[in-house]
């Protein structure tokens, strides 16, 4: 089975990061039972210093380099993936996408209908170039803009109400769409380094969700298992 990574900077991560990617590869590692695959034409972490994807410090350096494929990029949303999620899901035979996006979406580029146009884009896309492929949508989870800009904020609840709407009408036996949940306990002044980007415990808590909705619904992994000390 092979996984693909989806998402803005939360799930690129930065120089120095572990990622919420890697915590989902230690668990498909405890979890999986059978061989996989991580996929994704793009395996760097965002180096603010360059304003570039363009390193690899991983947090630990023992990641493998298989294991760092995604497809992910700093400012990127629903609107720069949907072109490129077609060619990607085909070169990389993607099973199941794993995709947090949006954010990025309302806090710069379009309101949440047009978002919400763009996810639906990106799901045509990606089932055009692989009609069996499974998707796992994370809504727009909170950070420290919608706690402080209302009309963001109801923007961010219409986009989230939308995607449910998406996936629900969208979903199919042979091509299924489920939609997450906010990670359970998700505090921005606790799960985040800056009210926006997953520090350790938030990256356990984003994979939580993710290893949860594929182990209840597909059978797929097991129940998620963070490190005690949540490193």
């Amino acid at each position: 089975m092979r996984f693909m990574f989806v998402g803005d900077s939360m799930t690129i991560g930065r120089a120095g990061d572990y990622t919420w990617r890697y915590r989902m590869w230690q668990h498909l590692n405890a979890t999986f039972g059978g061989p996989y695959r991580i996929v994704g034409p793009r395996s760097e972490l965002y180096d603010i210093h360059a304003d570039a994807p363009s390193s690899h410090a991983y947090a630990d350096p023992d990641f493998p380099e298989l294991a760092r494929r995604h497809l992910a990029g700093w400012g990127e949303g629903w609107q720069h993936m949907a072109p490129v999620i077609g060619p990607a899901v085909a070169a990389g035979k993607a099973d199941v996408l794993l995709v947090s996006l949006g954010l990025i979406d309302l806090g710069f580029y379009t309101k949440a209908d047009e978002t919400a146009a763009n996810a639906r884009r990106f799901i045509g896309e990606a089932r055009a170039a692989r009609p069996s492929v499974r998707m796992v949508l994370l809504p727009v989870i909170p950070n420290v803009r919608a706690e402080s800009d209302e009309p963001f904020a109801a923007e961010v609840a219409r986009f989230n109400e939308l995607l449910a709407k998406a996936a629900a009408d969208l979903s199919t036996p042979a091509s299924p769409i489920l939609l997450g949940a906010r990670p359970d306990a998700y505090d921005i002044h606790r799960d985040t380094y800056d009210g926006t980007h997953p520090n350790a415990s938030g990256e356990h808590r984003l994979a939580g969700e993710f290893a949860a909705v594929l182990h209840q619904a597909w059978g797929i992994g097991g129940p998620y298992r963070a490190a005690a000390d949540r490193a």
